[in-house]
């Protein structure tokens, strides 16, 4: 079977966030890249299905010719096939991005490479967004389950499982399909050295995309803000029996002693 894992290259958790001087994007600079969680397990379990049913497991993103370095990471880990959507480094709307995703599933389709199975991370680690596979979907008109956290594929039929907290809600899809997945679906695989090596040499498949324009009408961004930095401090009252007067006093002040 066919696998396409589509994934976004988003900053590394805790670093800290610099806006530009005009504060109308993220002053990506000095930070570090990588995909999200859920698309972690995305990247895993298109490795895993083509391991025990054959295949090719490809993975897409769109960004700017910089993602390549995420696309070679899971290239690393055994995907054999990588495309770029390639683009200035703005960011996309959900409608701008799932049209150019399926716009280069189609023409893949039409140079005859067909997937039989499209996965996503449930939601882009940046930016919250969830729309992008159902949008894909719709627009391919192909089945769709979001928020899995267990997958399985038997012939022509997916069973997808979707944690519905007192148990699961479990779903068959015909093939092909549209799934987006959770973290925890699986535990992802380390890069080894040969396969960090094999990603170096890899080509990256290029599809051109146009820049979106204009856009629905409705609110528009002025600028980014970051909230005001937050500090605390604390009191060390004392030292083992001799801070005893200092908490009663303490706690009096608050009216918890009467």
């Amino acid at each position: 079977m066919n696998v396409l894992v589509c994934v976004k290259r988003v900053p590394q958790p805790g670093g800290s966030i610099r806006l530009t001087e005009d504060g109308q994007d993220v002053d990506t600079r000095y930070s570090g890249f990588t995909v999200s969680p859920h698309e972690e397990c995305a990247v895993e379990e298109a490795v895993r299905l083509v391991e025990a049913h054959g295949g090719t497991a490809t993975v897409l993103t769109l960004g700017p010719e910089a993602a390549v370095e995420q696309l070679r990471e899971a290239i690393a880990v055994g995907v054999e096939r990588a495309i770029l959507l390639e683009t200035d480094g703005a960011e996309w709307d959900s409608i701008a991005t799932a049209g150019a995703i399926a716009a280069a599933i189609e023409a893949e389709r039409a140079a005859g490479f067909a997937y039989d199975l499209l996965l996503f991370g449930n939601e882009a680690a940046d930016s919250g967004d969830y729309q992008v596979p159902v949008r894909v979907a719709t627009l391919l008109d192909l089945p769709c389950v979001t928020g899995v956290k267990e997958l399985a594929v038997a012939g022509e039929t997916a069973t997808a499982k979707v944690d519905a907290g007192d148990g699961w809600d479990v779903f068959e899809l015909g093939l092909p399909a549209v799934v987006s997945v959770r973290e925890g679906l699986n535990l992802p695989r380390y890069p080894t050295f040969p396969g960090r090596l094999r990603a170096k040499k890899r080509d990256v498949i290029r599809y051109p995309v146009a820049a979106p324009e204009g856009g629905p009408a409705g609110p528009t961004k002025l600028r980014l803000s970051l909230p005001r930095e937050s500090y605390e401090s604390v009191e060390i009252l004392g030292h083992g029996p001799e801070a005893a007067p200092a908490v009663v006093a303490v706690l009096s002040r608050l009216g918890v002693l009467a």
